[in-house]
Parts: C-alpha cells; structure tokens; sequence
C-alpha cells in the first residue's frame, strides 16, 4: 500500500534488576480493547513523537553512543531528533503509567500538556540512563504504521508516581511487572515478541552503548532484519 503516513514513535521498556534469580522484570500494559491498534495486547508504553517533545528541556543529555544509533539509517542527522525521540518515550510512559523518570527537581520551564503535568510532579527528565534496543517500522496495510524505536530504562530512574494513570477507561487498562519468560506468555504483539527476544539475549545490564542493535522493517513483502 502507498502513500500511508508512518509516523516517528518511541517506546519504553522499563527493567527491574531487583527480581533474584527470576532475572529481569519488565514492565507491560494492556491496551483497552476499544482501541483500533492492537486492541487487548499487552505492550510497553509508547506513542508517537509530539511537537513538544523537541521543546522539553532536560536534566542530563543521551550517551552520544546511544544516539548515534539512533540517527542511523535515518534522513535526520540533528542530535535534537535523536533527544525528541528519547524524550517521547519518557513523555509516553508517563502518560500511560503515571511513572516519570529523570531527576528530582522541576525543569525551569515546560511545554502545556503532559509535559507541565511531568513537571508538576518535581522532576525533570533526564536521558542519560536511556538505552536503545531495536528499531521496528509497521508493516503496510496496518490501521496505523509507525517507525517505532525501543529505548530501555532501569526502574531506579523512577522519580516519582502518579496514581491512577492506568484504569478501566485508559490507553492501558491495567499493569503488571513480569519476568521476561513470563511476558512471552502473554497476548503480545509479535514484535514484542522479538523485542524481548533481544533484550534476553543482551543478558543483564550494563551493555555496551555502541553495540549494533536490530532494525525490523518489511521490503519487497518480506520482512527483514538487518543491524544498524
């Protein structure tokens, strides 16, 4: 199919080391069953990139490792896409989970929206602690398509929590802290599928910010993989 808008998105995996020898926890949604794209999946919280995203200031900036993957087979070459990127992701999470992650602390100044809201909570966003795993694009003929990236973060950048996000009527309908075995489990997606497929094989943190990571996409009607 032609002419479908793709649109720049970024996700959110947060990790808890802190689960014994269960290994890593991640965390998941559920998505209502109302919505259009993948209704009653379990996902990570994500969305797409906002305009206020490249406005939002921060505490601490991307490992310039980390965002060189980023910028990698992509027409975009600013530093300041790459921190747009990381940021809806901290944005989106907030919004779906309540939880924001950087430093306590207000920003001087916030864009109106969630971002104020973010603030509001007393601290600012911070990227240094973000990882990224994986790029994936939608493939055609879906209701919507994004070019989604898939940034790790480790729960103890947690700062503060917002009850409530999640509840019959939200995006997420509910949250659960699972180990990686047991998320495969789970009414997923199959591209969080594979995601956790990488992210067990990275094993536990720390990892190397320039490694190679996945770019999952569909060409010529196949789907490919291929290493940025």
């Amino acid at each position: 199919m032609t002419g479908e808008t793709i649109r720049d998105a970024a996700t959110l995996i947060l990790i808890d080391r802190a689960a014994g020898a269960g290994g890593l926890k991640v965390l998941m949604g559920r998505r209502h069953v109302g919505h259009k794209f993948m209704p009653g999946k379990f996902v990570f919280p994500g969305g797409a990139v906002e305009p206020a995203d490249r406005r939002m200031a921060v505490a601490s900036p991307l490992d310039a490792r980390v965002a060189e993957k980023l910028l990698a087979r992509t027409r975009r070459k600013s530093p300041a896409y790459a921190r747009a990127l990381a940021l809806a992701a901290i944005r989106e999470t907030f919004e779906e989970t309540g939880l924001a992650l950087g430093r306590l602390g207000a920003p001087p100044a916030a864009p109106e929206g969630a971002w104020a809201r973010f603030a509001a909570a007393g601290v600012s966003p911070s990227l240094d602690g973000l990882d990224f795993l994986a790029r994936a694009i939608t493939p055609p003929g879906r209701p919507r398509r994004f070019d989604a990236r898939f940034f790790v973060a480790d729960a103890r950048l947690i700062a503060a929590r917002a009850e409530g996000a999640a509840h019959p009527d939200a995006e997420l309908t509910e949250l659960v802290w699972v180990p990686i075995e047991e998320a495969l489990e789970l009414d997923i997606p199959n591209i969080t599928r594979t995601v956790l497929g990488d992210l067990a094989a990275l094993g536990a943190p720390p990892w190397d910010p320039g490694r190679p990571r996945k770019f999952y996409r569909m060409l010529r009607r196949r789907h490919q993989s291929e290493m940025i």
